[in-house]
């Protein structure tokens, strides 16, 4: 028979074990609670590989970097900041790259793979395609002139992909303002930080169907002289920059060009047409040091967007397009 005193060490032992895990736990980031520290001690190189690769990619080919911002904004918005874009339909029947916002726009998938499998070669299954995917917009960003900020880290990745999220959930380039304010909201984003993320816009191209009508129209919303230049060789896929005068630099020009009636599709020129944006697109017309904050501001803001599923049951992804 155990003494009083044996039972009492065993007592005492067993609550500061259960302590103890109680603390682990409790330091250990989920997707409700990042944290920008999370992989300095299991990776501690994680973010510089990162850097590195996506710095190659928009050397190579400038226009990556809006394609890589756009392509965690995608994310985001469909079951929250969890890589389910990432995975492709051989590995998933219900893939939300041939959703109708992402087939044949969407991009720059090839350059997530290569950062992952650089970080697998130091910590393998250690850092998330999410965060990857994260961070990679960040320095995509940095790349060609925009801001830089601090990206929270700890998500997981999902196991699942949703397409029919992917149509319902993503903003429309025909949307209007109000259209445009109703759809951040649902993510918990404000009309300021719809505004702001719209100006990713300032980098970029789109494809010709999305602005034809527009160009076509002869409405009153379009600079005459605009719709001209932007008919010339508009033909279903080809591409035209969302910004005629600084395609490749991260800057405010985009704001310029709406108050100017140059915003190349509905979803940009509807933010500044007598509706209650307009104040927000003069602001930042007016000072690109405001916009550039606000557009960090929002990006981290989108990060936290989650899904509590994804959060309790999401894993680490060997290959990001792939399932494990």
């Amino acid at each position: 028979m155990n003494s009083p005193t044996n039972v009492s060490r065993t007592f005492y032992s067993a609550i500061a074990s259960a302590l103890l895990l109680f603390s682990l736990l409790m330091s250990t980031p989920t997707n409700a609670q990042l944290s920008s520290t999370f992989y300095d001690n299991t990776c501690p190189n994680a973010l510089n590989t990162i850097r590195t690769s996506i710095r190659q990619a928009v050397s190579r080919e400038r226009r990556m970097a809006a394609s890589l911002i756009r392509l965690h904004f995608h994310d985001c918005f469909v079951q929250g900041c969890d890589a389910s874009i990432l995975l492709s339909e051989a590995a998933i029947s219900t893939s939300e790259q041939t959703a109708a916002p992402n087939a044949g726009s969407a991009r720059g998938y090839e350059v997530i793979d290569a950062a992952k499998a650089e970080v697998e070669k130091i910590c393998p299954q250690i850092v998330s395609c999410a965060d990857i995917l994260a961070v990679a917009a960040r320095d995509a960003s940095f790349a060609v002139g925009g801001p830089s900020w601090t990206v929270k880290l700890g998500r997981k990745d999902s196991t699942t992909a949703s397409r029919d999220l992917a149509n319902s959930d993503l903003p429309f380039f025909r949307s209007n303002v109000n259209q445009l304010i109703e759809n951040f909201a649902r993510k918990g984003l404000s009309a300021r930080d719809m505004v702001a993320l719209s100006g990713a816009h300032t980098i970029g191209q789109a494809q010709c169907f999305t602005f034809s009508d527009r160009i076509n129209s002869n409405g009153s919303d379009i600079d005459a002289g605009f719709a001209s230049t932007r008919m010339r060789g508009c033909r279903n896929a080809n591409l035209a920059p969302l910004d005629l005068v600084t395609p490749n630099s991260f800057d405010n020009n985009y704001f310029k060009n709406l108050i100017q009636k140059k915003g190349l599709l509905e979803s940009d020129q509807t933010l500044f047409s007598g509706g209650p944006t307009d104040s927000i697109v003069s602001q930042y017309s007016s000072n690109p040091a405001t916009f550039k904050s606000d557009f960090a501001a929002a990006m981290v803001r989108m990060g936290d967007i989650i899904d509590p599923v994804t959060s309790q049951n999401g894993v680490i992804r060997r290959i990001c397009s792939a399932l494990n």
